[in-house]
C-alpha cells in the first residue's frame, strides 16, 4: 500500500482530492487547453453520476465543472490500460449530452459545448504524441467541421513532441506522474503550476485527508481479508490438504468477485465490462457470472 505522500496525481484517490478545489481544477485546465481566460463558475464535482433512467445504467465520472461561457469540462484519469477507452468516453459524451437538455426542450442548440478530457500514463494511438484531439469533420472535406460543439482530448503523460506543447505543460506531465517538475525558472514562475502543486500539499499534510485514505484502503483491504479467510474456512472443514487449496482458491474467487460487483456498481458497467476491465479471460466469464 502507497502511503497518502507517495501518491501522485495518477492515483485516482489523489487526483480527486486535488481537483475538488476548483482554483486547482481551473489551473490544471488551463494549462491542458492552454487558455489562460478559462474561468470556472463553480466548485468541481467528483464522481458525479449520469443516468438517463432509473432503469438505465448509470456512470459516474471523474471531475465535472462549467464555466463562465457555460462550457461543460469532464476530466478523466485513467492510469490503467484497456481497450475501450475511445468508445467509454463516446458513452460518456452521450450520458452527459443527455442531462444536459431539460424535459420538453425542443432547442438542440442550447446543448452545453463539452469537452471530455482523458489523461493516461501511456500512448493509447503510438503516435508519440502529448495531445490527441478529436472533433467531427467530414471525411470528403477535412477542412469541413461539425462544430456540434463535442471534443474529446486524450492525453498521454509520455509524449515525445515537446515543440508542440508549452514548457509549462510538460512540467504538468512530469508533475502529475512524478511529483516533479523541470528546474526551469520559466516554469517554476508557472501560476497555474503552483495553484496545482499547493493544493497537492495541502491535501498530503490534512489529517481528514489522511484519515479518508486509510479508511477506504481499509475497507478495501477488508473485503479482500473476509473472501480469503471465508474461502480458507471452507477448506479447512474438508479436512484435507487438497481441501485448504480448493478453499484458498474458492476465497480468490470471491475477492475476484466482489472485485467485479465495485467496478459495476462505480462505473455502471455491465458484468463482461467488468470482467474485462479487471484481464479476466473470456472463457471464465460464465463461471464469474454465476457467482454474482
Amino acid at each position: 500500500m502507497k502511503t497518502l505522500q507517495e501518491l501522485t496525481l495518477l492515483d485516482k484517490f489523489l487526483f480527486d482530492e486535488v481537483v475538488e478545489d476548483s482554483e486547482a481544477y481551473e489551473a490544471l485546465l488551463r494549462i491542458i487547453l492552454g487558455d489562460e481566460e478559462l474561468n470556472l463558475l463553480s466548485e468541481a464535482q467528483t464522481e458525479k453520476e449520469f443516468r438517463t433512467a432509473p432503469w438505465l445504467r448509470s456512470i459516474r465520472v471523474d471531475v465535472f465543472a462549467m464555466d463562465d461561457k457555460c462550457n461543460i469540462y469532464n476530466t478523466e484519469m485513467q492510469k490503467g490500460k484497456r481497450d475501450d477507452l475511445v468508445k467509454r468516453t463516446r458513452y460518456y459524451q452521450a450520458l452527459i449530452d443527455s442531462s444536459l437538455l431539460t424535459p420538453g426542450e425542443v432547442d438542440f442548440n442550447s446543448i452545453n459545448n463539452t469537452t471530455i478530457i482523458m489523461i493516461m500514463p501511456f500512448d493509447l494511438f503510438g503516435l508519440g504524441k502529448y495531445v490527441y484531439t478529436f472533433e467531427s469533420v467530414c471525411m470528403e472535406h477535412p477542412e469541413l467541421k461539425l462544430e456540434d460543439g463535442a471534443k474529446r482530448i486524450f492525453i498521454n503523460t509520455h509524449g515525445t513532441n515537446v515543440s508542440e506543447v508549452s514548457p509549462e505543460f510538460i512540467a504538468l506531465m512530469k508533475f502529475i506522474e512524478y511529483n516533479e517538475d523541470e528546474e526551469n525558472n520559466n516554469i517554476m514562475a508557472s501560476s497555474n503550476l503552483e495553484k496545482i502543486k499547493a493544493r497537492v500539499a495541502r491535501v498530503k499534510a490534512s489529517e481528514k485527508v489522511g484519515v479518508r485514505y486509510m479508511q477506504k484502503w481499509e475497507e478495501e483491504d477488508l473485503i479482500r481479508h473476509e473472501a480469503l479467510e471465508q474461502g480458507r474456512e471452507e477448506g479447512r472443514e474438508e479436512g484435507r490438504e487438497e481441501g485448504i487449496e480448493i478453499g484458498k482458491k474458492q476465497g480468490e474467487n470471491l475477492v475476484i468477485v466482489r472485485s467485479i460487483k465495485n467496478l459495476m456498481n462505480n462505473m455502471g458497467i455491465t458484468a463482461e465490462e467488468a470482467m474485462s476491465n479487471l484481464g479476466i479471460a473470456s472463457a471464465n466469464y460464465d463461471k464469474y457470472l454465476k457467482m454474482l
